[in-house]
């Protein structure tokens, strides 16, 4: 390949890069535009992309009025809870399926396989018994201990591929330089699986956090609604949204999955690194 289509090429990648990634931001933008729009404006029907002034009242109205910020904490607990449910059991459970064979693994892998198959509306009623027997039908244990099940499967064959690519030559030399099984884990495997870790986190925790039908169901309490559920309240029972406040209370819906990301992107590098050098 000469020098100028090396050129054309890298440049073409570039600008597709870019078109990709315009494309995946575009709705945050518009959302963002229209919650700094006056009520006026965005009901005048007219497809402006910036606002003729900024208004912040749409903002002041979602946090003054409504539960949004209780909302986003009652989500925040759930999140956090069924992530690392969900991790501490898939971890060991992906580890012993891996490391340890037996007739039972391929029964267990198409079980992981086959739960996906089933929509969330089969499983509501059985959830809904259980947790009411337990007296856990209206509090965030209880959907959290839901979510734990939902992800559990996906968040096992994630971390089950995941440890198939490490070898076990690692392990057994670091056994052989007498490192103890505690030892092996926590310092030769744990950072090299780091990065499936966090993604395995990421994808739970961001399940939870936007998940709305579950909690739906499961949650009566207004002190203890969930975000998706409170931002389904800004539509009215005709259908029509308040599309001001709906889109502010969406960008700060959106803020701390956002977060998350930044959070986790650093740790998948640090990961890396230190899987690098302990191998």
């Amino acid at each position: 390949m000469t020098k100028k289509k090396k050129i054309l090429f890298t440049a073409g990648t570039h600008a597709g890069l870019i078109l990709f990634i315009s494309f995946l931001l575009f709705p945050l933008f518009w959302l963002t535009v229209t919650s700094l729009k006056s009520t006026t404006e965005i009901y005048s029907g007219s497809a402006n992309m910036f606002p003729h002034i900024i208004s912040w009242s749409h903002y002041a109205s979602v946090v003054r009025e409504e539960h949004i910020l209780q909302s986003m904490w009652n989500s925040l607990i759930v999140g956090i809870i069924s992530t690392i449910g969900s991790v501490a059991l898939a971890l060991p459970a992906s580890y012993a399926l891996v490391r340890y064979k037996s007739p039972a693994n391929n029964a267990v892998l198409g079980w992981i396989l086959s739960s996906q198959i089933f929509p969330a509306v089969l499983l509501v009623i059985p959830l809904y018994v259980i947790l009411r027997n337990l007296h856990m039908t209206d509090s965030l244990f209880g959907l959290s201990l839901v979510y734990i099940v939902w992800s559990l499967p996906f968040v096992l064959w994630m971390l089950h591929g995941y440890m198939k690519g490490v070898p076990v030559e690692l392990e057994e030399a670091a056994m052989m330089d007498g490192a103890t099984t505690t030892q092996v884990l926590f310092r030769v495997l744990f950072p090299i699986l780091l990065p499936a870790i966090g993604a395995s986190a990421v994808f739970s925790f961001v399940s939870s956090w936007n998940e709305f039908f579950f909690a739906l169901v499961l949650l009566k309490r207004p002190d203890y609604i969930t975000l998706p559920v409170e931002l389904a309240q800004y539509t009215g029972m005709e259908g029509q949204a308040r599309t001001g406040p709906l889109a502010a209370a969406s960008v700060i819906a959106t803020i701390p999955s956002l977060l998350v990301f930044i959070v986790m992107r650093r740790w998948f590098a640090s990961g890396l690194i230190a899987g690098a050098v302990k191998e």
